[in-house]
């Protein structure tokens, strides 16, 4: 092989041939306390806006009523340089207090609640009593023609409860959203 051919052979190095890795998308749960007053939330979701991030969830409530202190569970997903900015931006934020990724803490215990309306006649209303059961599903109303079933647990738990009710005559459902909070006796910094 000449030095002409060998050059051939070989393809040059150029921006063409790199390949561009992607980085995954995670789903994190983060937890940020905040001044309980009129229009943090808008705040806090604007900044989500703002920039195009997605929320999968949200969920607010006082913690501290004294203090007037709320915390807000929010749970999205992003590569893990845009959750970084998403937590950096977060605490920049003036009513903010602290902001602590429960995903990158360890693994944080989550729960979410979900109210489900099933229809319920004949054989398909037995199978939607056998399968709340299954799941500790409480029945929290009863009529003739329909239940509607309280259900906690992690979310992947609601998912299959509700797909499972599906072809049952699921008629509607209300979420809350993931409450979550870490593990071990250290506890968020307000």
């Amino acid at each position: 092989m000449t030095a002409k051919e060998d050059h051939l052979a070989i393809p040059p190095a150029s921006t063409y041939f790199m390949v561009e890795e992607k980085e995954t998308e995670e789903r994190h749960t983060l937890s940020v306390v905040v001044d309980n007053e009129p229009g943090v939330l808008a705040r806090v979701i604007g900044l989500f806006t703002a920039r195009g991030y997605n929320i999968e969830q949200l969920t607010v409530s006082e913690v501290h009523h004294d203090r007037g202190v709320s915390r807000i569970t929010i749970v999205a997903k992003g590569t893990p340089h845009i959750l970084e900015q998403i937590r950096s931006q977060l605490r920049r934020l003036v009513p903010v207090h602290s902001v602590a990724d429960l995903t990158l803490d360890g693994d944080p215990i989550e729960r979410e609640l979900a109210l489900v309306k099933v229809k319920g006649e004949g054989e398909k209303r037995v199978e939607a009593l056998r399968l709340a059961d299954a799941f500790r599903a409480r029945v929290v109303d009863a009529h003739t023609g329909s239940f509607v079933f309280e259900i906690t647990g992690k979310t992947r738990k609601v998912d299959q409860f509700i797909q499972l009710m599906k072809p049952l005559g699921l008629i509607e459902v209300v979420r809350t959203g993931v409450a979550a909070i870490s593990r071990g006796p250290e506890a968020m910094k307000v």
